[in-house]
Formats: structure tokens, C-alpha cells, sequence
């Protein structure tokens, strides 16, 4: 679940971009401009503008053909929070990857992220509550990075790195909107922990699958998404307060 949120935070990993030989393009069908010989019908073409809405998935979504790069940009794995830094016993995971994951291993803890796809598969969905619309900046760059805690259940770490901190601060803005308005009963349940100004922890539960804890922060021109498992997320909010720390020092330096 944590990798398409996040990667996600999830799997699913969830984000929401592209260097040579990461991604590739499926080719796009065409259709005759004829049915019958009769009706017109205009060749299905893909739109060539770049894409502006985190909040609309991509056209096409991010294939894996090789192993991503450990950086993504600027981002690079000194961005991400140490694990002793996340709690006592914390280590960085190498993710194999496979098809299930959806990307190839490529033998470290960190991979670059389409920053469309990314930012889009962050943000919750299947909720009962009202949707909440708008559009939503798409970041330059989005760096993940995995950890296994101390119980050696999974975390993940997802930067989006924006052109701006107006940008950020605006993803960010509707990130908890979306996340406040979900509300409980849908196949995915939010319930909050606390919020700032700049951070907020709350729990994610999806129907019949496993809970956990959800943190965000925004910091200059970054946003950090962190979620990790935990068989107790509603008492993991002391815990979320000594990260956000952690995250502020290290996800918006050059």
C-alpha cells in the first residue's frame, strides 16, 4: 500500500519527472479516419502540452524499462533523513522492485519518481467523503526513499521538490484538504492527529488492509511525505512531532 501512495509514502506506492532509458512512451494507436466508409473519425493523438495538474492523472503512466536513478535532480539521498534520525532501530531498505512494485531495483535505497505520477498517486482517493477540486502545482523533481522501523515494518519517503516555496506551500495546502475531507467509510479512511502550520500527522486505513501513519511537511520549496506501518498508529503522534524536525533540516538544502 505504502508504494503507490508514496512511491509512498506507498505501498504503492500510490508517486507524481523523466531520464533517458527510465521511461518510455507506449507508442499510440491510431485509428483509421474512416468507420465504414462513411463517418469521419479523427486519429487519436495524445495532447503534446505539458501536463499542469497534479491533481489529473497522467496520459500515460510511468513505465519501468530499467532501474531509475538513486538522484532525482537535486534530490539525492542527503535529502532524506538518516534512519537513527526517524527513531531507534530505523535502517534504509534496498526495495528489489518487480512487477508488483511497478519499477526495477536498482541497488540502493533511493529512486527518482515521475514527479507527475508521484504527486498525483500521493494524494488520497476512495474516500466517502465530498471530493474536494482544484488544481495542483506538479513538482520539478520527486526523490523516494524506503526504510524498514525498528519492528521492521515499511516506510517510505517521498520529496516532491517544487519550482518555488508558492508552489510548494500550495501543493501542500491542498494535500491536507484532501486528506481532512476524506473523512471515514470509504475504502480509504483518515482520521487526524494533530496540524501546524507547516506539518500535519494523521492516519491513513484502507478497508480491510493495514493502517498507518501519515506525515507531511512543507519546507521552502519541498514537500515531505513519510508513512509508515504501525500496528498502534493512533499513538504514534509524539513520535510524528520529534520527525518533523529531522525532515525540516534536511529536505529543502541544495
Amino acid at each position: 500500500m505504502l508504494a503507490v501512495v508514496l512511491a509512498g509514502c506507498t505501498s504503492n506506492s500510490a508517486a507524481q519527472q523523466p531520464a533517458p532509458g527510465v521511461v518510455q512512451q507506449s507508442a499510440t494507436p491510431v485509428i483509421p479516419s474512416t468507420v465504414g466508409g462513411t463517418v469521419p473519425v479523427p486519429p487519436a493523438t495524445m495532447s503534446t502540452a505539458k501536463p499542469t495538474d497534479a491533481a489529473v492523472p497522467p496520459e500515460v503512466p510511468e513505465q519501468a524499462t530499467a532501474p531509475p536513478p538513486a538522484n532525482a535532480g537535486p534530490l539525492t539521498a542527503h535529502n532524506l533523513p538518516t534512519p537513527d534520525k526517524l527513531g531507534l532501530g530505523w535502517k534504509t531498505y534496498t526495495d528489489p522492485g518487480g512487477a508488483e512494485a511497478g519499477f526495477i531495483g536498482n541497488n540502493t535505497w533511493t529512486r527518482r519518481r515521475d514527479p507527475h505520477q508521484a504527486s498525483y498517486e500521493a494524494l488520497p482517493s476512495g474516500c466517502a467523503g465530498k471530493p474536494v477540486t482544484g488544481a495542483l502545482p506538479i513538482p520539478a523533481y520527486a526523490l523516494t526513499g524506503s526504510y524498514r522501523t525498528a519492528d521492521n515494518q515499511p516506510a517510505t519517503a517521498l520529496l516532491l521538490r517544487f519550482k518555488d516555496s508558492g508552489r510548494a506551500t500550495s501543493y501542500y495546502a491542498g494535500y491536507q484538504a484532501r486528506m481532512k475531507a476524506c473523512g471515514a467509510g470509504g475504502d480509504l479512511s483518515v482520521k487526524q492527529l494533530w496540524t501546524t502550520a507547516t506539518a500535519t500527522a494523521a492516519v491513513r486505513t484502507y478497508a480491510a488492509a493495514e493502517s498507518y501513519v501519515d506525515l507531511s511537511v512543507v519546507h521552502g520549496s519541498t514537500v515531505a511525505l513519510l508513512a509508515t506501518t504501525s500496528a498502534q498508529p493512533d499513538k504514534q503522534s509524539d513520535w510524528a512531532h520529534t520527525v518533523v524536525p529531522a525532515l525540516e533540516q534536511v529536505i529543502d538544502e541544495s
